[in-house]
């Protein structure tokens, strides 16, 4: 079976957990025998037997960013001929996936990561590229042959933001986690370099700087934690110039107040973020919206307790009293994800977050079963067993 996968991020270029999610995938597959994967990912030449790389149109340069997209797109489906099966992740390559599905004649299979309409804030990035983004995925779901869905959230979500969507097309396969990259790494030395203090009780965020992440609430809590606690920011990639600033207010208004408040821009390596990880008291993710999150996966897989809110597919991976606590939300019905009462939820995260760190023989113990958890219900093997059987289902066998 030829499966041609279609995605915007792939290694050495990722900066989320879609990306991670397709690098993870695509090895798991071509480890099998049944199967030829390749890859047609944007950006410029790697040098991996089965990919090809497909850089941005110069005709294109500088207009609109989702017109660039589209313009990649189509040159992407044009290297889908002979395939059994497209397989796209993301708007930014459904639409290569509906216009090659047409051209070959052939499934067209999508994984939702995230949803445009969940994420009005977009439009601050995309201007009228959003309402092309919104028109692109909206197409690509009512026309995919299977969508996969990293959680039962998510598949909520997709039938009541796209209700012309057949619910039977739509299967939840999660994503998963590398036990063996993502695990407990202490280096201490490595940490001190990087500003952090190992003897200190940490919490640590690691994201993008989205308006989906949440960011800003957790600062506005942390302003609440006990003074010994360090709060760790790896967190980078704004949107926006906008949400940018109002970060880095934040976080000079935090310094002015405490000390301990570390902030790391710069992507770093995995092994980087795996001694940070381990040298941390409690890892936090105060998204507004979270399809599934793979952050708290490769927390928990590195032996950390997860404080995270109860919205989209976080519920299905972090078990509150169990591996971590969950932080309840209500969130306004108009697509942006923000909390009804934002006072609320920032002093239900403080507090979440403060009891996390005032027993510290619980969060070790609640961090060891994180890691259980994630070894035997999210490897990648398991993943890649499901995906195909949704490819089988399309396929007819």
């Amino acid at each position: 079976m030829r499966i041609d996968i279609l995605t915007k991020e792939y290694p050495p270029a990722i900066y989320g957990g879609a990306g991670v999610h397709v690098a993870e995938l695509v090895r798991a597959l071509r480890g099998r025998s049944d199967t030829d994967v390749r890859v047609h990912a944007f950006g410029d030449p790697r040098d991996e037997e089965g990919t090809t790389s497909h850089p941005d149109l110069p005709a294109l340069e500088g207009t609109n960013a989702a017109l660039g997209t589209l313009g990649v797109d189509l040159t992407m489906a044009a290297e889908c001929a002979g395939a059994d099966l497209v397989h796209s992740h993301t708007w930014y390559a459904n639409f290569a996936g509906h216009v090659a599905g047409i051209l070959e004649g052939v499934p067209h299979v999508l994984s939702a990561h995230s949803l445009e309409p969940m994420r009005p804030w977009k439009a601050e990035q995309l201007g009228g590229g959003y309402r092309l983004s919104s028109w692109v995925e909206r197409t690509a779901y009512e026309g995919a042959a299977a969508i996969v869905a990293v959680s039962a959230g998510m598949r909520e979500d997709i039938l009541r933001s796209y209700p012309q969507v057949d619910p039977a097309k739509v299967q939840v396969v999660h994503n998963g986690i590398d036990s063996e990259l993502w695990r407990r790494h202490d280096d201490p030395d490595t940490v001190r370099s990087l500003g952090i203090d190992p003897d200190r009780p940490a919490v640590v965020f690691v994201g993008r700087i989205t308006r989906q992440k949440g960011l800003p609430y957790l600062l506005r809590a942390a302003a609440e934690l006990p003074p010994e606690v360090q709060l760790v920011l790896l967190a980078g990639a704004p949107d926006t110039p906008e949400i940018k600033a109002e970060v880095e207010g934040l976080v000079d208004g935090l310094r002015s107040e405490r000390d301990g408040v570390v902030w790391i821009s710069d992507m770093l390596p995995r092994e980087k973020v795996t001694a940070v990880l381990s040298a941390s008291t409690v890892f936090v993710c105060p998204s507004v919206y979270e399809p599934l999150g793979i952050v708290n996966l490769e927390a928990m897989a590195c032996e950390l307790p997860v404080v995270a809110t109860a919205t989209g597919g976080i519920p299905e991976v972090v078990v509150d009293g169990g591996t971590g606590w969950l932080v309840p939300i209500e969130r306004v019905t108009d697509g942006t994800g923000i909390p009804v009462d934002e006072d609320r939820f920032v002093a239900d995260l403080a507090a979440a977050l403060t009891d996390a760190v005032s027993n510290l023989d619980r969060a070790a113990r609640f961090g060891r079963a994180g890691r259980e958890r994630a070894v035997e219900q999210f490897s990648w093997g398991t993943i890649a067993d499901r995906t195909m059987e949704v490819y089988r289902g399309v396929l007819g066998g």
